[in-house]
């Protein structure tokens, strides 16, 4: 994982081909209609496991998704639930990624990723409104762009 200090110059560096593990994902997720269901783990009535509850179970390309990021790597280590513009660009489904530069772009994948371990159904939510897939293409067409 990145730090603060040093993601916008370590994400800078990737070359084409440092991100053509993420790219190759595009036509993968335009091609999905399922990236994941919730299911109801039920509880035994006992005291150990008393209620029912739901959890998603992801699709392979979400799976895959997430091995990628952490491998290349783009995921960073900051203070995201007090990163104010993080908002501007998560709950807004029209926002235009082109906008922001390409470090900005990985902090919000990281606040997706990390968001699920207190929000079970964040990175659901981003690949069904298609956020992800708008994020990758935008890294995409600014890389190729260079």
């Amino acid at each position: 994982m990145l730090n603060e200090e040093n993601y916008v110059e370590v994400i800078n560096s990737f070359s084409l081909e440092d991100w053509t593990p993420l790219f190759d994902l595009i036509p993968k997720i335009e091609a999905t209609t399922d990236f994941g269901q919730w299911e109801e783990i039920k509880g035994n009535g006992t005291l150990e496991s008393p209620y029912s509850f739901p959890h998603v179970i992801y699709s392979e390309i979400v799976d895959e998704f997430c091995r990628i990021t952490n491998r290349m790597p783009i995921m960073i280590i900051f203070p995201w639930m007090q990163w104010d513009e993080l908002d501007n660009y998560v709950k807004n489904n029209e926002f235009d990624f082109d906008s922001i530069d390409i470090p900005t772009k990985c902090k919000v994948i990281s606040a997706t990723i990390r968001a699920e371990r207190f929000c079970e159904g964040a990175i659901l939510s981003k690949f069904k409104s298609g956020q992800i897939l708008r994020i990758l293409k935008s890294i995409k067409f600014q890389i190729e762009s260079k």
